[in-house]
């Protein structure tokens, strides 16, 4: 991670101004916890130059099985939180979608949430890579929705196996990296990763995975860093964030 205690450079602001990930519906994942909590975060959010949030709580079987219906309440409470601060932030929401059997029975009964120009982001585990990507990325285009694969780099039974990158974005998965992990908050070899993925043109999106003050926090020191507005540099042109 980036040393915290070097001179500081000027802050820089993100390179874009809508957040695709990050989990600040209220006590739905492990994300923020209640309501006060998550208008702070996105009150701070805001000094990155974030002006529209489309926040992904997790779905995943047993432990996080969202829905429409379990979303619209807390997501309801913000939006009052927010009003009542005088903060008139677009904040909406979609999903992550672990790819397990919940998830797919989702995709399989079209109940699933999605992005602003049918782009539905899904999340491989983190032990292996499922058996059934690639059919599920077939399918969802099939649908009309273009998956977005979220933090690719943090995948590390790719980290040897780098043909699996273009493989799964050459058959029309997008790839959303994270700004924690360009910050160095999973480790090295993940910011190595983000990094490969930028220089080699497979970076579509990025997002914070905001999920708590710790990683504002990170975000906030990374922003101060020299790394930040050479990574930036590398993706202008290629970041769709704002064309959703």
């Amino acid at each position: 991670m980036f040393n915290f205690f070097s001179k500081p450079q000027k802050p820089i602001s993100l390179p874009y101004s809508t957040d695709i990930h990050c989990h600040v519906i209220p006590g739905v994942d492990d994300g923020s916890p209640d309501v006060q909590t998550s208008a702070d975060l996105i009150v701070h959010m805001q000094k990155w130059g974030i002006s529209r949030i489309f926040a992904s709580p997790h779905v995943t079987k047993s432990t996080f099985e969202n829905t429409p219906a379990t979303l619209a309440e807390p997501l309801r409470q913000l939006r009052a939180e927010l009003a009542s601060r005088g903060n008139d932030i677009e904040v909406n929401h979609h999903a992550e979608y672990r790819l397990d059997d919940f998830s797919l029975a989702q995709f399989e009964a079209g109940t699933f949430m999605s992005l602003p120009g049918n782009y539905i982001m899904i999340e491989n585990p983190f032990v292996d890579e499922p058996w059934f990507i690639d059919q599920v990325i077939f399918d969802l285009q099939v649908k009309g929705f273009t998956p977005v694969l979220a933090h690719p780099e943090r995948y590390s039974y790719y980290f040897k196996r780098r043909d699996r990158f273009k493989a799964l974005h050459d058959a029309g998965a997008k790839f959303q990296v994270n700004v924690l992990s360009l910050a160095e908050a999973y480790g090295k070899e993940q910011r190595a990763m983000a990094g490969y993925l930028i220089s080699n043109g497979l970076v579509d999106f990025l997002g914070t995975d905001l999920h708590n003050s710790r990683h504002a926090e990170i975000i906030d020191a990374y922003l101060s860093s020299k790394h930040a507005a050479a990574d930036f540099a590398a993706l202008e042109g290629h970041l769709l964030n704002d064309k959703i």
